[in-house]
């Protein structure tokens, strides 16, 4: 049975709990490698002090994947288009198996941010590959959205203030 399965019948220990907690973290170190430049990967990759070999499981390949939407973000679901993803899956030396998928078609940034999710769920290696990796990279895309917002509050206009002429 599954930690889902068995949260929803009322049946919950310890485990489940820790194995959400990793999932959730997990899920956000990959949103930041799958968001990462090509390069910021494979500088960290060629900086990587002990460098497992890697064997590829599965691609890296592209293909497609359809894109849903829907009005209002309440309303009936309907296609809204393609977007090109590329997917690949790795095995490290020690075992570890990572998966990655990205926008677009770089090969070489998606194999490597499958090889950091392989190095990230290993315990011995995952607190250098989120202080070596993840944190700068999610400091730079922080910083970007910052950037982002404060440009966007720059041109905003508060039609509150503006006097009427009417007393």
């Amino acid at each position: 049975m599954s930690a889902a399965a068995a949260r929803r019948q009322g049946k919950t220990n310890s485990n489940d709990v820790e194995a959400d907690v990793a999932d959730a973290a997990r899920k956000k170190a990959m949103d930041v490698l799958a968001s990462a430049k090509a390069n910021e990967l494979a500088d960290a990759w060629e900086c990587w002090a002990d460098r497992p070999d890697v064997a590829p499981l599965r691609g890296p390949e592209t293909g497609l994947v359809m894109i849903r939407g829907r009005m209002g973000g309440g309303g009936a679901p309907f296609n809204f288009g393609e977007a090109t993803v590329t997917r690949a899956t790795v095995r490290l030396s020690n075992g570890q198996v990572g998966h990655a998928y990205a926008l677009g078609t770089d090969k070489d940034k998606v194999r490597h941010a499958a090889i950091f999710d392989a190095l990230w769920q290993d315990e011995g290696t995952r607190r250098a590959v989120e202080e070596q990796v993840v944190a700068p990279i999610r400091q730079r895309l922080e910083a970007q959205d910052q950037q982002c917002r404060e440009e966007t509050a720059a041109t905003r206009v508060d039609f509150f203030t503006m006097v009427r002429g009417e007393d």
